[in-house]
């Protein structure tokens, strides 16, 4: 097509949507499936008109059938059933509108949807997104909880409520939005996503009252799913009640059985905290003085000690002690003196028994030549020779007359 025209040969409208119409008749008879919105009966007319509504993608296209298509199972589908269409591609020349005619209109049954469901869950499981080491723990106390939920619904009554009850200070951030319908997805993602770009808000929590299956399918939704797991703040999925499981419980970070349950989650409660508190300072109290009582009786125990009953009394033995050891070294030490004094005169009298002086004290004499020699015998001196005398009281001159 792009090398038959130019700018100065372009291709007329009509020739453009023949064209289209030409290569959408060749796609055929198609199975479609999504959720009837509009749907539009009008009385009389042979042709019902409706829009089928892809809600992951946001996306919808003009379904028309025949009455008797619609008839068919008028009595179970409504807006908002997922539905599955045996339609052909029809193309409006003149307007340039696509839309599908339905040969054949099937809800899609709870079975089916379990089904499915139950594929996308393995799916996401085998992605990482259920895995327990990715999931957060939200604060012990949150500054501020953010609150998605339907506009005036039970779910926001019971999580403000026992919050409020269970911490008067809490505070909420609240989006209300669709929790079912076509507009469920796309609503609850906005809000998440706004809520998470919330520089104040700690958690989030996204509650819904309790609902059949088709209800709770937005809160399996795989676009949804995907959001939860990118966000930053951790997600309390609060859906339904005790039997409700849809995939958002799998990849929230918390799961609560019911919105009353998500409020005893989110918040402690005071009174339990309060009354924690106190136990824990009885228990502290106690403890404390079991300490003081313990070590009071250590501290008795030590003071009867006879250490401490009578600090005089060790000084007082070993006074006792040094006294019996001075006078015990002064008796060694007398007896000692004595018995080297005996000994020194007993040494005293042999030196006197045996000195010169001793001898001379006797009658005797010693003789000295003049140089100062002893004389021992007579053939030493020579008739006339002066001697010194010494006796044992002085000395005196001698002069030998003869031999």
């Amino acid at each position: 097509m792009a090398n038959s025209t130019s700018p100065e040969e372009p291709m007329p409208v009509a020739e453009v949507t023949r064209r289209i119409g030409a290569w959408i008749d060749r796609l055929g008879e198609v199975w479609v499936e999504g959720q009837l919105v509009q749907i539009s009966r009008r009385p009389g007319a042979g042709v019902v008109f409706m829009q089928l509504r892809d809600a992951s993608a946001n996306v919808s296209m003009t379904v028309t059938c025949f009455r008797a298509v619609f008839d068919a199972v008028a009595d179970t589908v409504t807006e908002g059933t997922r539905v599955v269409v045996a339609a052909r591609p029809n193309w409006y020349q003149g307007t340039g509108q696509l839309s599908l005619r339905a040969r054949e209109i099937r809800p899609v049954g709870v079975g089916d949807l379990l089904a499915r469901l139950e594929r996308l869950r393995r799916r996401l499981a085998g992605e990482g997104l259920f895995d327990a080491d990715r999931k957060r723990r939200p604060p012990f106390l949150p500054q501020l909880i953010g609150l998605v939920c339907g506009r005036a619904s039970a779910a926001e009554r019971d999580v403000l409520e026992n919050a409020r009850k269970r911490w008067p200070a809490v505070r909420f951030e609240v989006r209300e939005v669709a929790v079912q319908g076509v507009h469920a997805v796309a609503e609850v993602i906005g809000a998440l996503q706004e809520l998470d770009a919330h520089p104040e808000v700690d958690v989030i929590v996204v509650a819904r009252g309790g609902g059949s299956v088709e209800d709770l399918l937005p809160f399996s939704d795989e676009q949804l799913m995907r959001a939860v797991a990118a966000a930053s703040t951790p997600v309390v999925s609060a859906i339904g009640h005790e039997p409700d499981a849809p995939l958002l419980d799998l990849v929230a970070d918390v799961r609560a059985s019911t919105p009353t349950d998500a409020a005893k989650r989110i918040v402690p409660d005071v009174g339990e905290e309060l009354a924690g508190v106190a136990q824990a300072r009885e228990r502290a109290r106690r403890a404390v003085a079991a300490r003081i009582e313990r070590e009071q009786a250590g501290l008795d125990g030590v003071r009867t000690r006879p250490v401490l009953a009578a600090p005089l009394r060790m000084v007082e033995e070993r006074e006792a002690e040094v006294r019996g050891f001075v006078e015990r070294a002064r008796r060694v030490f007398d007896h000692r003196l004595e018995r080297a004094a005996s000994e020194l005169e007993h040494v005293r009298a042999r030196v006197l028994a045996l000195s010169p002086a001793a001898t001379l004290k006797r009658g005797y004499a010693v003789l000295q030549a003049e140089d100062g020699g002893v004389v021992r015998a007579a053939d030493e001196v020579a008739v006339g020779d002066a001697l010194r005398a010494r006796v044992a009281e002085g000395e005196f001159k001698v002069k030998v007359e003869g031999k």
